[in-house]
């Protein structure tokens, strides 16, 4: 497990941004596998990557460094790339920044601007992303989307441009006071809710969220359930306050099976607004082992990314059988962590097993099931556990974002979530 020593990459200075070179190293005394950078005005820096929970070189195994020419030719800066190494898998349009929450953790700043652009500009943009972006799965994200009363008409629209998959990225609240909307989103052509879901405890959300959100967040499944909609839980997992959750929010995934097809976890990442001065990072292997230690998960179910870089994401697929136990599909000894997917089949992929159909349930998974059952069971009785690692200006790797698949549309462009949203660290964070 200790074979990896050094690996020079390039980043960013987390306080004024500017591309530099930077090394993935054991530092001595440390665990586990850091990020170090040094920039001339501002001081030097390092944070951990990879907690040694799991074998680094097995995990990236088949991830190739950037070309020189490649190397050379990304900047660091991806609002400002005419290009990018990675095709399109999935687009982000926010269509509001507005908020009905306040969230002391927020990528976006919600809740800091009443800014509602006008329907038909939106459309344009909708359009754009359609051609540019090869007919993605459209996340329409904010602030809080469900604020926008024709929200159902941008889901209409997204489907007749003909993007493969639509996305509505929310809190839920209006969704839990507000059926008739969330029957609007369905018969429109919704396929997913992503669900923001921090865990089965109102503390929980007190913490994370400003207000006990629970029930709400109950209801809002109810609903989505009762018209069809699937829901992705994606829980923002902070050291401290909800990292001993996971096994919970599986099981209470679990008991809302099919309406709930996936739980999505993202730890927790400080860009947008966060707490000043708080820089706790969960390496995505620490995530794998609470996952696995709280949930009884055998950890070659799950697998690193093939589309995106291999430190940005885990995933692993599971049929939920009749005793509400998972029975994993995935296995990583199998892996053939060589073989590149490309953006387009990661997209089916994504959203073949965030979306399902509440059809009859009655089959049983069983070790000996022929492959017309397996088949079926996969269709409607599957559910996905997974997670993204978004980068920060602390762990920011030049190779995972330039070989990034989640893209935010702004302006005519589709920039890297990661690029999009990446925040200055201010000095006094040190």
């Amino acid at each position: 497990m200790n074979a990896f020593t050094r690996k020079t990459i390039s980043s960013v200075c987390p306080v004024c941004l500017k591309k530099i070179p930077a090394v993935l190293e054991r530092k001595e005394g440390a665990e586990g596998i850091w990020l170090s950078k040094t920039c001339q005005e501002h001081g030097s820096f390092s944070v951990p990557v990879w907690k040694d929970r799991f074998d680094f070189i097995e995990w990236t195994e088949g991830e190739t460094p950037l070309s020189c020419e490649e190397e050379a030719f990304c900047s660091g800066d991806c609002h400002s790339c005419p290009s990018h190494l990675q095709d399109c898998c999935c687009v982000i349009l926010e269509v509001t920044k507005d908020c009905n929450l306040r969230c002391p953790y927020c990528f976006a700043y919600g809740g800091n601007e009443k800014e509602y652009p006008p329907l038909e500009e939106l459309k344009k943009d909708i359009a754009v992303i359609a051609e540019k972006g090869g007919k993605p799965l459209l996340q329409l994200s904010g602030g809080e989307p469900t604020l926008r009363d024709d929200l159902p008409e941008l889901v209409r629209f997204a489907r007749e441009k003909g993007c493969s998959y639509v996305q509505v990225n929310t809190n839920g609240i209006r969704l839990a006071e507000d059926e008739g909307f969330v029957r609007e989103l369905a018969e429109a052509g919704l396929d997913i809710v992503f669900l923001q879901f921090d865990g089965t405890d109102d503390e929980v959300y007190r913490k994370l969220r400003g207000r006990e959100l629970f029930e709400i967040k109950k209801k809002a499944i109810e609903n989505c359930s009762r018209h069809g909609l699937s829901v992705t839980l994606v829980p923002t997992v902070v050291r401290g306050i909800n990292d001993e959750e996971l096994g919970s929010i599986v099981d209470f995934a679990i008991s809302c099976f099919p309406a709930v097809r996936a739980v999505h976890f993202q730890p927790v990442t400080y860009i947008g607004r966060y707490p000043h001065g708080e820089r706790e990072h969960i390496t995505l292997d620490e995530l794998m082992e609470m996952l696995c230690v709280q949930t009884g998960i055998d950890p070659v179910s799950l697998l690193p990314s093939r589309c995106d870089h291999a430190l940005c994401e885990f995933h692993g697929t599971f049929i939920v059988n009749r005793d509400g136990k998972l029975v994993p599909t995935s296995n990583r000894k199998y892996f053939a962590k060589k073989k590149r997917s490309s953006a387009s089949e990661n997209r089916e992929f994504v959203a073949g097993h965030w979306t399902g159909s509440s059809e009859d349930l009655s089959r049983e998974v069983s070790e000996s099931m022929d492959f017309d059952s397996f088949i079926y069971n996969m269709t409607h009785r599957s559910m996905t556990i997974s997670a993204m690692a978004f980068q920060d200006a602390m762990d920011l790797n030049l190779e995972r974002m330039a070989r990034c698949s989640l893209l935010v549309y702004e302006d005519g462009k589709l920039i890297p979530f990661c690029g999009k949203y990446l925040t200055p660290m201010e000095e006094s964070e040190k």
